[in-house]
């Protein structure tokens, strides 16, 4: 996904709707207007699942030492001030929201997440300095996943071997509007980068705005075609909870994918696939179909981070995950796996102490 940065953007513990009550009323007294309609209903809501949140938190307290809580995607971008010094941003694609590593740091240890994998930004398109900088600087924190150049000339094939190879990159995305127009993920550049990925061990992470009945026949064909290269659909293939015959189509496509043993999904961006507000419960319906098809262990959370901020923060982002999975009954071992431990099986090497 793209977009921006704000240097005044507001500080994590502020966003986190479930931030306690004493330190929302310093930040509020201290530096913020009266509250907004929204500002009030997430406070409500709040309310409403900290006592969920509490028991959650105490049982799994055990369990919560035996693995590692990570971020299967999030962004980060230059400041504006990275940005004149050595990172610029793309060309129309200017940062207005803050997506430091700083600030993220910030969000992580607020929020007790661990580690993450860090999907290049289209803010910075195919330059790859920014996203290689941080993850040079904080190598047991974060891994990365590099942005696939579908380029008609094929440049971006060496591109990503040079990403993998020499740069540590642990996987690649998909986006399909970045292929020339007309062309598909299929072609002959595609079809190489997908092979090139399969053979160096890296996941491609396919993101398909548009709604995946555009690309369900060419993702079918690439997993049929290279069984080899592991996939994964990113947030939940954009499918929200199915309100017509044309959508339950679509999400029961993105379902049937499960047949391919190489495929994985990302529970991420629950703004994204939610008709709801946070704390976004109607995705529980979405995540006990996905599991009964695909198995927890082929599941992973994401915030979308910087993006998720505005919305729910990233605490929230969390958060919201254990209280959908507390209305479906998910059991402890399988929310381990969604939050962590699938993840940190698929890149195994990864998120550990040099």
């Amino acid at each position: 996904m793209a977009a921006s940065s704000s240097s005044a953007a507001a500080p994590c513990r502020f966003l986190s709707p479930l931030a306690t009550a004493a330190s929302r009323a310093l930040l509020l007294s201290s530096r913020t207007p009266p509250p907004t309609r929204r500002r009030l209903l997430l406070a409500t809501t709040a309310t409403t699942i900290a006592a969920a949140m509490a028991t959650s938190s105490q049982s799994g307290a055990s369990a919560s030492s035996s693995f590692k809580v990570v971020d299967s995607h999030l962004h980060v971008w230059a400041s504006p001030q990275q940005a004149k010094e050595g990172y610029p941003y793309f060309p129309g694609q200017e940062a207005t929201l803050r997506g430091d590593a700083d600030f993220l740091l910030e969000c992580m240890d607020e929020a007790g997440v661990d580690g993450a994998l860090i999907v290049q930004p289209i803010n910075h398109m195919f330059d790859h300095s920014l996203v290689t900088s941080v993850l040079k600087k904080y190598p047991s924190k974060f891994i990365g996943c590099c942005l696939a150049n579908p380029a008609d000339d094929g440049s971006g094939i060496k591109q990503l071997e040079y990403l993998i190879v020499q740069e540590k990159y642990r996987a690649v995305r998909f986006n399909p509007n970045l292929w020339p127009s007309g062309q598909k993920m299929t072609n002959e550049v595609g079809r190489s980068l997908f092979a090139k990925a399969g053979e160096l061990g890296a996941p491609v992470g396919i993101l398909v705005m548009k709604g995946i009945s555009l690309y369900i026949q060419e993702i079918e064909e690439l997993c049929r075609d290279y069984p080899k290269t592991t996939v994964i659909l990113d947030h939940m293939a954009f499918c929200k909870p199915p309100t017509n015959d044309e959508e339950e189509k679509a999400f029961s496509s993105f379902l049937n994918l499960s047949r391919f043993p190489q495929v994985y999904v990302k529970y991420s961006g629950l703004f994204r696939i939610s008709r709801e507000t946070y704390p976004y419960e109607d995705t529980a319906q979405l995540l006990s179909r996905v599991i009964s098809n695909y198995g927890a262990n082929r599941i992973m959370w994401g915030s979308d981070f910087p993006y998720v901020v505005p919305e729910c923060g990233y605490k929230g982002a969390k958060e919201a995950v254990s209280h959908v999975a507390s209305k479906i009954s998910v059991s402890p071992s399988d929310l381990e796996w969604i939050l962590g431990k699938t993840v940190s099986q698929l890149f195994q090497g990864a998120w550990v102490a040099p």
